[in-house]
């Protein structure tokens, strides 16, 4: 949409007011403008525009205390409550990694800021710190609860505030989805470079040292390396963690941040569309009709092969991986028994 064509920020604020409940995206879809832009046009009081530089937000992300973590993309949600503590900055990848809030994030895309005092029905408060990417479309975003150190938001606010407010913000095109990369003359090469791996890490590194991608790679690859499951493994897996009490690790996330869930879940259930994981401190929300495609993985690594379900939607996006925990000899092994009797696809995937 042209510059000339988006609606002004007063417009924004109209058709706000009009659609108090609706969801932040699908009113800014509504409106052809990214959530960013939704944001920015109610700059003022409620929502102040704030550094996303990473080495200056997570050390104060800490003063916060326990706090809700949320991660999506287009098809999955993950939430996961706890402290942001334990953080390791970098200028290409930075992680918090303890036993609750588990990230891994790419600076690069982090490019708009903001904190948000929402007025909720009941007359509560909600604050949250909200991150973008320089589409607009959001990476990370932190809420409040009402067990976090409400006392030091003013003073962290007012540290991360940006020089200028502006209510109007521009955004860069999106970025389209990158279909599978095929290229079927480098199939035994792939095959013996996947033979070398030690680390699941690597694999990325190795599909681009090929000019390949994840999905391309796991079209091609073959048997012992992937195996195609039927869509509907995702929810066998997640029904028969919560009534087993396996342990798995969940990813979930986009190109500016990964958010994992590591240990048992308990509540599985389907509303709508959703398909959900509802546990007190992590809830998962996923769209899964929008599964395509999901792949059975298998990667070396030095404490034994890590076998991952990896689904993907119609265009090729990653929408999220579940791995069993390999530091936990039994529960890695009660994992591979499970994803080993999940349905094989019948149907050929395409090339």
């Amino acid at each position: 949409m042209a510059d000339l064509a988006l609606p002004t920020p007063s417009e924004i604020r109209a058709v706000r007011l009009e659609n108090p409940k609706k969801r932040e995206r699908d009113l800014a879809d509504q409106l052809g403008i990214s959530e960013a832009q939704l944001l920015a046009a109610h700059t003022g009081p409620d929502v102040v525009r704030i550094s996303p530089n990473m080495d200056r937000l997570m050390p104060l992300m800490n003063q916060l205390g326990d706090v809700m973590a949320l991660t999506r993309n287009e098809s999955c949600v993950i939430e996961k409550v706890g402290v942001y503590d334990d953080y390791r900055g970098g200028p290409h990848a930075a992680l918090i990694a303890n036993h609750e809030i588990d990230l891994r994030m790419f600076p690069a895309h982090w490019v708009h800021g903001f904190a948000v005092t929402k007025k909720l029905e009941d007359g509560a408060e909600r604050r949250s710190i909200q991150v973008f990417d320089a589409a607009g479309d959001a990476v990370h975003k932190i809420f409040l609860r009402d067990t976090s150190v409400i006392e030091e938001w003013d003073a962290i606010i007012e540290d991360l505030r940006e020089p200028g407010q502006p209510d109007v913000l521009n955004v860069a095109p999106r970025t389209d989805v990158e279909p599978a990369k095929i290229d079927g003359t480098k199939t035994e090469q792939l095959r013996a470079e996947w033979d070398k791996i030690t680390d699941t890490h690597q694999f990325l590194q190795m599909v681009r040292k090929l000019k390949l991608n994840r999905l391309g790679a796991y079209r091609m690859a073959g048997a012992p390396y992937v195996r195609p499951l039927a869509p509907q493994v995702v929810d066998t897996i997640l029904h028969r963690a919560a009534e087993t009490g396996l342990p798995i690790m969940v990813f979930v996330g986009n190109q500016g941040c990964i958010e994992i869930h590591t240990g048992p879940i308990k509540e599985v259930k389907q509303m709508g569309p959703w398909l959900n994981v509802l546990d007190p401190r992590f809830n998962l929300h996923l769209r899964s009709h929008r599964i395509a495609e999901v792949w059975q993985a298998t990667k070396a690594t030095r404490r034994g092969d890590a076998i991952s379900v990896e689904a993907f939607d119609e265009h090729g996006a990653l929408i999220l991986q579940i791995f069993g925990v390999l530091a936990d000899p039994k529960a890695a092994d009660e994992w591979n028994a499970l994803v080993l009797s999940l349905d094989e696809l019948t149907e050929e995937i395409p090339a």
